[in-house]
């Protein structure tokens, strides 16, 4: 149920970009344990000028590969995000050679009534999820 929005720089092909989205879904998976159909992302794609990421004073530069996930979901426990960063930044470089340094990530939770998945219904309250 988490709902996704990556930014990332335009460049690479439609390909490409199905993969780190493929990549970042599992990630989602296994350290949210969600089920598979909980997929809710959404690209966002930008040219150089659009996109600034700083490092906060830490010390490195990014690469064309930046990019930002942001997160939107319940609330999910310290060690899931954790887990979630760790291993989403692992295949990420394994799977899309996108290094750690490149990716920045933001959580943001939320409750069971500010969600609806259709019908203008709030699934989570009515009881159908």
């Amino acid at each position: 149920m988490p709902l996704l929005n990556i930014d990332m720089l335009r460049g690479k092909t439609p390909t490409e970009n199905k993969k780190v989205l493929d990549v970042i879904h599992a990630a989602v998976v296994e350290a949210f344990e969600v089920p598979e159909r909980d997929r809710y992302q959404i690209l966002n794609l930008h040219d150089q000028a659009e996109m600034i990421l700083l490092d906060t004073g830490l010390g490195f530069d990014r690469t064309e590969n930046q990019l930002v996930i942001r997160v939107t979901s319940k609330k999910r426990t310290e060690k899931q995000k954790q887990l979630f960063y760790k291993r989403v930044t692992e295949r990420l470089l394994d799977e899309c050679q996108i290094e750690p340094r490149d990716v920045m990530i933001s959580i943001v939770e939320n409750g069971d009534a500010d969600w609806s998945f259709g019908y203008g219904e709030a699934q989570f309250l009515n009881g159908k999820l």
